[in-house]
C-alpha cells in the first residue's frame, strides 16, 4: 500500500486497541489514545525504510536517505544468507527483513528500552520521529507542499507539547506499567502494531509480504503471505483509494468514539 493508507490503517488499529481496552474495563487516558494513534500512524510507514522512494526514506533528508541505503543492503544480505532454493533471486532488500514480525518486535522493544533508559529526551526523540512520519502520512498533501523544516518543527513542537500532557498526573505516563522507570514502556506497543499493520497491508497487494519470516512455508523461508491472488490489488489502485482508506477512516472514528465511551 501507499503511505497515506498505511498511516490511516496504523491510526485506526491503535484506536481499535483503545476501544478493546475500554471494553475490557481498562480504558486508555485520552492522551495515550491520541499519542498512540499518532505514533502508530508514523510507525506504519517505517518498514519501507528499505525503499529509497518511500516517504520514510525522504522524511529526514540526507539522514534518512543514508539510513535507507544501509537498511536496504543489510536486508538484502540477510535475504541472501537465509533464502532457500525455492525463494526467488532478487537484486534488493525491499519487502524483506523490515517487513517481518521479528523486525516489528525488535523495533518496538528497542523503542521501549530507549523510553525507559533515556528518560524524557528518549521519549521526546521517539515522539519526534513518529510524529514527523505521521504528518508525512496523514497530511501528505500539505507535507509535500511545505518545506521539510516546517514539518520537522511541527513534529518537534507537537512532541514537546504531548510529552508535557502525558507527564501530568492521570494522563497516561503510568497507564500500563507502573513501576519506577517503566512509565513509557508502553510506547513500544504502537510501534510494533504500526509495523505489523504495514506488513498486513502489503500482504494484500499483488507481491504479498514475508511477515512470518523466518518460519518456512511451502519450502520458502521468505514466503509472500497474502490472500488468494484474485483478492489482491496493486498499491495505489482504486481498491486502496476508494475502499480501504474510507474504511480505515470509519473504523478509526468508531474505535476512537468507543475508546472514549461516546458509543
Amino acid at each position: 500500500m501507499m503511505g497515506p493508507a498505511h498511516s490511516l490503517s496504523g491510526a485506526a488499529a491503535w484506536l481499535g486497541v483503545g476501544a478493546a481496552t475500554a471494553a475490557a474495563g481498562h480504558p486508555m487516558p485520552w492522551p495515550v489514545l491520541v499519542v498512540g494513534a499518532l505514533v502508530c500512524a508514523g510507525a506504519a510507514l517505517a518498514p519501507d525504510l528499505d525503499h529509497k522512494a518511500a516517504t520514510v526514506s525522504r522524511a529526514f533528508g540526507p539522514l534518512s536517505r543514508g539510513l535507507c541505503e544501509v537498511v536496504d543492503k543489510v536486508s538484502y544480505s540477510v535475504y541472501k544468507a537465509t533464502r532457500t532454493p525455492r525463494d526467488p533471486r532478487r537484486s534488493g532488500g525491499h519487502r524483506t527483513l523490515t517487513h517481518t514480525w521479528l523486525w516489528a518486535v525488535l523495533i518496538g522493544a528497542g523503542a521501549s528500552a530507549i523510553a525507559a533508559t533515556a528518560d524524557r529526551w528518549g521519549v521526546l526523540a521517539i515522539l519526534f520521529v513518529h510524529l514527523v512520519l505521521a504528518v508525512e502520512g496523514l497530511l501528505w498533501r500539505a507535507a509535500r507542499m511545505s518545506s521539510d523544516i516546517l514539518v520537522w518543527l511541527l513534529g518537534a513542537t507537537s512532541a514537546w507539547i504531548l510529552a508535557g500532557v502525558l507527564d501530568q498526573p492521570g494522563n497516561g505516563a503510568h497507564w500500563l506499567f507502573t513501576g519506577p522507570g517503566q512509565e513509557y514502556l508502553w510506547l513500544g506497543l504502537p510501534i510494533v502494531l504500526g509495523a505489523l499493520v504495514h506488513d498486513l497491508g502489503d500482504a494484500l497487494t499483488v507481491s504479498g509480504c514475508p511477515v512470518l519470516w523466518p518460519i518456512p512455508i511451502a519450502g520458502k523461508r521468505w514466503y509472500p503471505l497474502g490472500p488468494p491472488k484474485g483478492m489482491r490489488f496493486r498499491a495505489g489502485s482504486w481498491v486502496e483509494l476508494k475502499i480501504l482508506m474510507p474504511a480505515f477512516l470509519v473504523l478509526g472514528g468508531a474505535g476512537g468514539a468507543a475508546a472514549l465511551n461516546f458509543i
